[in-house]
């Protein structure tokens, strides 16, 4: 069994801490895209100090995703036609995933399976958003906010694999959901997790409240409710059509708060999946997952 939650999340918050940090460049454009004078050409300059970078923003505008049939190669317009919250937004994507989706080290997720998922939230969550017509350059906000709520798990699963196996399968035969199994286990949740990740890397805004109260969400009195929301229904959907492995065994239900909020209900997603499952292709290629 596990140590005090003290020591638990200690050892989380070293493991965190020994992370490389995000790249220089990345950190820049979520700091200046704070910045609600930002123009263009600012991001323009911070993001041409950084060759692989510029290559994922021309990869993005010229990919089927975007479908322009000409090919852009100037980099700040690539940035006017996707929109500074998209650059932002896939900057951070791809720096994240590149800190993570390497190590394979983990026993008790496969990280393939999990990416899927997170890959899944992500592209359900921005397709809600679209649906409730959702201002078109906030939609990778979703995205975004889709792929990395569960964040948290990575640092567990690395720290405390033997613990998490035993977490999936108390969840499992306890019919509770997973966040709810570690807790008993190891006296602390993916949330608390994510959000010493949160922390540590300044990823503020709708980002960091999804990592951080998509289990907690009736607490939540934020002003990115929209975002959280969305990714919320989001998971529910990806868990309940098995796509990708988050570690949840059971199913959590959904408070009628949520389904209110958002105008929708469970329907919405009848006859989605195979839009999901497309989407979700795409963006492996652009993101290189």
């Amino acid at each position: 069994m596990s140590m005090s939650s003290e020591g638990n999340l200690q050892a989380i918050e070293k493991y965190i801490a020994a992370m490389p940090s995000l790249p220089t460049t990345v950190s820049k454009v979520l700091e200046i895209c704070n910045n609600p004078n930002i123009s263009p050409a600012d991001l323009n300059h911070v993001i041409s100090l950084d060759p692989v970078l510029v290559g994922r923003v021309l990869k993005l505008i010229n990919s089927a995703y975007y479908g322009l049939g000409q090919q852009v190669t100037s980099l700040v317009r690539a940035i006017i036609m996707l929109g500074i919250n998209t650059v932002k937004n896939l900057a951070l994507s791809t720096a994240v995933l590149g800190k993570f989706s390497s190590r394979n080290q983990y026993q008790a997720l496969n990280m393939e399976g999990f990416w899927r998922h997170s890959l899944c939230v992500g592209v359900a969550a921005k397709m809600i958003a679209k649906k409730r017509n959702m201002d078109q350059r906030l939609l990778e906000e979703y995205f975004t906010a889709g792929l990395l709520h569960d964040i948290g798990k990575i640092p567990i699963n690395a720290v405390f694999p033997q613990e998490y196996v035993m977490a999936i399968s108390v969840s499992d035969r306890e019919r509770i959901a997973l966040f709810q199994a570690e807790e008993k286990v190891l006296e602390m949740n993916h949330c608390i997790s994510g959000e010493k990740i949160v922390s540590a890397w300044k990823l503020e805004g709708a980002v960091g409240d999804s990592v951080r109260f998509h289990h907690t969400y009736t607490d939540y009195d934020g002003v990115h409710k929209d975002v959280l929301f969305s990714v919320i229904a989001a998971n529910w959907f990806a868990n309940i059509m098995d796509i990708g492995f988050s570690g949840e065994r059971h199913l959590e239900k959904l408070r009628p708060i949520i389904w209110e909020y958002l105008h929708i209900d469970k329907y919405f997603f009848d006859g989605i999946e195979q839009s999901v499952i497309d989407e979700i292709e795409k963006a492996k290629i652009f993101l290189n997952i």
